[in-house]
């Protein structure tokens, strides 16, 4: 159980940190939510393949990805957080 909560957070932390190389834009996040977004980022990257493939290794369809998928997933959550999150705040 430990082990598996150790992976997530260093699968996270590579697919965050990648997909906010990847993105273009400078998103004002830091170490802990680049993690979270790169674990998230994973179960938006499993569900992906699980609709594109029609393939459950698991028995669920909401399962962790690989990093590949994981990487592709925390771009996407990225996106959708950047957008998202710019509108709450004001500039001048």
């Amino acid at each position: 159980m430990l082990g598996l909560i150790i992976s997530l957070i260093v699968i996270g932390l590579i697919a965050g940190a990648v997909a906010r190389l990847v993105t273009p834009g400078k998103q004002n996040i830091g170490i802990l939510m680049t993690i979270i977004l790169g674990i998230v980022g994973s179960f938006v990257g499993g569900f992906l393949g699980y609709l594109i493939f029609n393939h459950d290794a698991s028995g669920g369809f909401f399962q962790p990805a690989g990093i590949i998928g994981s990487i592709i997933g925390a771009i996407i959550v990225l996106f959708i957080y950047t957008r998202f999150a710019g509108r709450g705040a004001r500039t001048r």
